[in-house]
């Protein structure tokens, strides 16, 4: 494999970081909200079958 000169590895990045499309204002708080609504949902789901669990764990031990 070649090595590649700093020079030229500088221009690479360039031209890739100017390929870069960054979200508008709109669109990141839109995503944030989302992400913040998705995560509150899957926490309390997650919440769930976690108590669900310890109830069946606990009632085994009961009974043993």
């Amino acid at each position: 494999m070649a090595k590649t000169s700093p020079g030229e590895f500088i221009r690479q990045v360039r031209a890739e970081g100017s390929k870069v499309v960054w979200p508008s204002r709109e669109e990141t708080v839109r995503t944030s909200i989302f992400v913040g609504i998705m995560m509150l949902i899957l926490s309390l789901f997650f919440l769930g079958i976690d108590s669900a669990f310890g109830a069946v764990v606990r009632w085994l031990l009961t009974i043993a």
